[in-house]
């Protein structure tokens, strides 16, 4: 599996699947690694794609050291990889704190990113919890229960055999990055880098619990020129696990129209 050095020398890893001719760069959230795709890519064309998936640091096959949990520095790390990866035109898929990123690497390089998906995303404006579940969430390193409740608060159709998988992959997530990335997706803070943004941007709102879609339109479709908002109902916070064939309908969709449109 192909890794990249960042910006301070951490290991990023990545996984790439298809060699079709478009690019699509499918970016993962907290407490997960690029695994949470798995059954997403699974339903996906991927002769006509080329989907790149990063393991942010602290989780996956990447690097896990003390520091650098910014959504800066993950941005860094995103674009290390695809520029490791030889992507010079790609549509960037985010979901949860992924969303973030993906709108942080669309708004440095507009000429780049010709489309965005965002999945539940959180905005750039960051997200406040009440304070217990704020405690609830960054204290949940390597406590399998915790997570088990954090996934059972934020997911509405996850089946027992993706609920395991999914505690088996934030399970192996560092510490540093529970709690740095916490800090980092909470605090948001990029609210001025969203008017950069020129390529076509859909997001997927469902029902989940911390991210309706109301609220999402507001947040997150208003300040973005060129986005719309699609509702899937039905699954909560990780609708490409919960509902894998739908979100993967979307997305196909959403990648034809790119084709058409170019």
């Amino acid at each position: 599996m192909p890794t990249v050095a960042s910006s301070d020398q951490t290991s990023i890893h990545y996984r790439v699947i298809g060699d079709g001719p478009r690019n699509v760069l499918l970016v993962h959230g907290w407490m997960m690694s690029g695994e949470v795709f798995n059954e997403l890519v699974a339903l996906m064309d991927t002769p006509g794609l080329r989907l790149v998936i990063p393991d942010l640091r602290g989780s996956g096959g990447s690097g896990a050291p003390a520091s650098g949990y910014t959504l800066e520095q993950h941005a860094r790390d995103v674009l290390a990889v695809a520029d490791h990866a030889g992507l010079k035109r790609f549509t960037v898929v985010g979901h949860s704190m992924g969303g973030q990123l993906a709108q942080w690497v669309a708004a440095q390089e507009p000429s780049r990113v010709d489309g965005v998906v965002l999945l539940n995303t959180v905005p750039a404006s960051g997200m406040q919890l009440p304070p217990d579940a704020a405690g609830l969430f960054r204290t949940s390193a390597n406590d399998r229960e915790k997570q088990k409740i954090i996934l059972g608060l934020a997911c509405k159709q996850l089946s027992p055999e993706a609920l395991e998988r999914l505690l088996k992959v934030a399970g192996a997530v560092a510490k540093g990055s529970i709690e740095g990335s916490f800090d980092a997706w909470t605090g948001g803070g990029f609210v001025e880098k969203l008017a950069s943004i020129t390529a076509p941007t859909l997001v997927v709102a469902t029902d989940d619990p911390f991210l309706p879609p109301a609220f999402l339109r507001e947040a997150v479709v208003r300040p973005i020129q060129n986005a719309r908002l699609v509702y899937l109902p039905g699954p909560g916070h990780y609708p490409q696990v919960e509902r894998p064939a739908e979100t993967a309908a979307l997305l196909t969709s959403f990648l034809t129209g790119l084709g058409r449109a170019a």
